[in-house]
């Protein structure tokens, strides 16, 4: 297979004719409660088909959370790998919430897992931990690179734990979460029509002015929704940079379910207020 376009030049795309949404897929115990269905494979798989059926042909990313299959052992990653795939067919890119984070042979391990042309859970993307340091995801980069795949590199998170390291200052003044924004706009120099190298930035944290968010590349927030942001928060947040977010809802689509037509219906709402402040921002 030889490698697709740049991600970040088909999610600028898809953002575009789509509208700047990313759908998560959270199986979670108590959501699949809400639907009616047993914590077990059965409901894994018909709560991962419906959200596939219902929104994977008009949004522009679908993002499973991979721990909530995985803990269902390998019949629960056979049902993540039929989701990513049937997403991916449907037209919606699929970033794969792993936050992978290692080094050496162990990170290029993780990488081929999701990020190589022939892996069963192949992805469009994928979330990454950088905190054994930048340079260990080095091998994730360089494959990413050659697939046509991208990254989302957790820089600022809207957890609150995440500030004690990523608020923590380095010997130049310089606190950690600037230095991955600054890591990933060398990664993203030069690309057209935008780089493939984003960051994770909640869409929680208020004011963040005192950081430079262009990067050149996407922006995946969290927290539009059940976690207290709305879509209208976003160019308050990420100013200049807005264009290029990628808004995550999980809960406030997902809450809609199983009924196709809701999820679907919620999904778009999600997408139109998101495109609306976009413009006005």
């Amino acid at each position: 297979m030889s490698p697709l376009e740049p991600f970040g030049a088909r999610l600028r795309r898809a953002m575009d004719e789509r509208g700047p949404l990313c759908v998560g897929i959270d199986p979670h115990a108590s959501l699949l409660a809400e639907w009616g269905l047993n914590d077990d494979v059965a409901g894994l798989e018909q709560f991962s088909r419906t959200v596939v059926e219902a929104v994977a042909d008009r949004v522009a990313v679908l993002k499973p959370q991979s721990a909530f299959f995985e803990r269902f052992g390998s019949r629960g990653v056979a049902v993540l790998e039929t989701a990513v795939a049937e997403a991916r067919a449907a037209g919606a890119l699929v970033v794969m919430d792993a936050k992978r984070g290692d080094i050496g042979s162990t990170m290029a391990a993780y990488a081929e897992s999701f990020l190589h042309e022939d892996a069963p859970l192949f992805s469009d993307a994928l979330t990454v931990s950088p905190y054994l340091g930048y340079g260990s995801l080095r091998p994730a980069a360089e494959l990413a690179r050659r697939s046509g795949a991208g990254l989302f590199v957790l820089a600022l998170t809207s957890n609150p734990e995440g500030g004690e390291v990523q608020h923590a200052l380095r010997s130049d003044g310089l606190n950690v979460g600037a230095t991955m924004l600054a890591h990933l706009a060398e990664e993203n120099a030069g690309e057209r029509p935008l780089g493939s190298f984003g960051a994770v930035v909640g869409a929680t944290l208020g004011d963040l002015s005192s950081y430079d968010l262009d990067v050149n590349g996407p922006l995946l927030a969290p927290g539009i929704g059940a976690q207290g942001a709305t879509p209208a928060d976003l160019p308050a947040v990420f100013g200049a940079a807005v264009r290029n977010v990628v808004p995550n809802v999980s809960r406030g689509v997902l809450r809609h379910g199983p009924d196709v037509a809701a999820l679907r219906g919620a999904a778009e709402r999600f997408a139109e207020e998101i495109r609306a402040a976009v413009a006005a921002g």
